[in-house]
């Protein structure tokens, strides 16, 4: 046989294998009986993302589709199946009691090749669970209020800038501003160093944390394949960190660490908390002493805590004050209510007075409705699961979705979810709705750790604004927002341009 007959023929059986792979892929949900939607041989029901749609929209028809015919119903992420539910009970049992065999999330990481990705959300069984008892006790509220002085210098300093912006104009572009101000609370906050982004827009930790959401690595087919198959990946050490960003935050930890054990520099920072695990033996609630964490896994803490903070309270002050400023009579009465409890404390902003802003409480519950920074919530099944009142069996290593985004705009849980309405919110409100029916920061043992400290940035940052500032549409604001179809998290397309009114 011929060079050329032996290389046709192989090619001709590696294609036919591939074919059948894919076949077989998509035959999954078929072969089990579970509703679906046909799937696209290679995007399977995510025809449009990146382009024409969202994931949000592509979650929002299918939850609305298959909500009440069925609890579950299967979805293609590209060559992955996917178990996608459509009711709240069954989230419930998922994220809370039954969570111990739903508590992996299996998303890609990769330790030694790529360390920064090996962060706590990304971790999944005894790594996750040593990991995640060992970091809780840097988020508790008395922990926060140490860092709160900290947060309410740089709040200072945001604005200064928009005092200065307004001398020369009244519009202002609030999107990256916000990204600034998040940037060096959490540089400030994770590594002790002034980040410098609200006096230079270009700073190297502004310019490398935008890197990361914006340049990628992989061509969006393989990182499509990365997301479907990250066992996989890791075990070929596949990297998925972009290098200049990976190679400038590895650099960073290990200045900043290596310069504070030589000074014996200790804050009332993140980074100090990590310092302390990473030299300092930790007991687990079984009274089994572990060692500290490695510098691998300081790194990719400070990492995962500077990109998840930075992005999404800034996109989340950017979304609150953009319906503020479509809202005056909304924004009025939050602006009453801080200025009233100012009044009290003479006119400083103090941790109490921070926690007694309920008006704020409802505002920044109805953004993080409305904008879901993170539309779903991933599971793994550790072992089969058959889904209460159905013949439906979550086979073991299925993964699982929650839509949060689609469920925050279900009209039966939310009338008229388009409309910003924060008295949703009212705890007599809350008392009647699914205690899954509000998922932005998760549910149960795997929810956000960070969820007081992000929600204390953004809260610091709105009232420094709205003491000062009025907001108010314009001829450059986008009415509807238009989301960011390129981008996996929810974000809005270009710059969010408001008035701006100093009082």
């Amino acid at each position: 046989m011929s060079f050329t007959s032996v290389s046709v023929f192989l090619i001709a059986t590696v294609l036919s294998l591939l074919l059948y792979l894919v076949h077989r892929i998509f035959n999954h949900w078929k072969s089990r009986g579970w509703p679906h939607d046909p799937p696209h041989w290679f995007f399977g029901n995510l025809q449009g993302i990146g382009k024409t749609k969202h994931f949000l929209h592509v979650y929002r028809e299918l939850y609305a589709k298959y909500k009440g015919i069925s609890p579950v119903c299967g979805l293609y992420f590209f060559f992955q199946p996917v178990a996608f539910i459509t009711d709240l009970d069954l989230a419930q049992r998922i994220l809370v009691k039954d969570f111990s065999n739903f508590a992996d999330r299996g998303i890609f990481s990769n330790e030694s090749g790529d360390p920064l990705s090996a962060h706590l959300f990304a971790l999944d069984g005894l790594k996750w669970r040593n990991l995640r008892n060992k970091l809780s006790s840097a988020f508790t509220s008395g922990k926060m209020k140490k860092m709160f002085p900290i947060v309410i210098e740089v709040a200072d300093r945001f604005c200064d800038v928009y005092k200065k912006l307004l001398e020369n104009e009244s519009v202002i572009e609030i999107k990256d501003l916000n990204a600034r101000y998040t940037t060096d609370v959490i540089g400030t906050c994770a590594f002790g160093i002034d980040c410098n982004s609200l006096a230079d827009p270009n700073a190297d930790f502004r310019r490398y944390c935008g890197q990361f959401f914006t340049d990628r690595r992989h061509n969006p087919m393989v990182e499509g394949l990365i997301l479907s198959f990250p066992k996989l990946a890791e075990r070929l050490n596949v990297k998925f960190t972009p290098q200049p960003v990976s190679d400038f935050f590895l650099k960073a930890v290990d200045d900043t660490v290596a310069y504070r054990e030589d000074n014996k520099v200790i804050r009332n920072d993140f980074m100090s908390m990590l310092i302390d695990l990473k030299n300092h033996s930790t007991f687990d609630e079984s009274g089994t002493e572990a060692p500290g964490i490695t510098m691998g896994q300081l790194a990719a803490q400070a990492f995962v805590f500077f990109v998840a903070g930075f992005e999404t309270s800034s996109t989340t002050m950017g979304f609150c004050l953009y319906e503020l400023s479509l809202n005056p009579e909304i924004q009025k009465t939050l602006r009453a209510e801080i200025l009233s409890i100012l009044k009290e404390t003479g006119g400083e902003l103090t941790y109490d007075s921070l926690n007694r802003m309920s008006y704020l409480e409802k505002v920044l519950m109805e953004t993080l409705r409305k904008y879901s920074i993170l539309q779903d919530l991933i599971r793994i099944a550790q072992k089969d699961y058959k889904v209460p009142g159905t013949n439906f069996v979550l086979e073991k290593g299925s993964r699982v979705m929650i839509p949060t985004d689609a469920i925050h705009y279900d009209p039966d849980i939310y009338p008229d979810p388009q409309k910003f309405d924060p008295e949703r919110f009212d705890p007599e409100e809350i008392k009647k709705r699914h205690p899954m029916a509000w998922l932005p920061f998760g549910e149960g043992p795997r929810n956000c750790i960070g969820l007081r400290f992000g929600k204390m940035q953004t809260k610091i940052g709105l009232i420094t604004l709205l003491r000062n500032f009025e907001f108010s549409k314009c001829e450059k604001t986008a009415i509807p927002i238009e989301i960011d179809k390129g981008n996996f998290l929810v974000g809005s397309k270009g710059g969010i341009y408001l008035k701006v009114k100093k009082l």
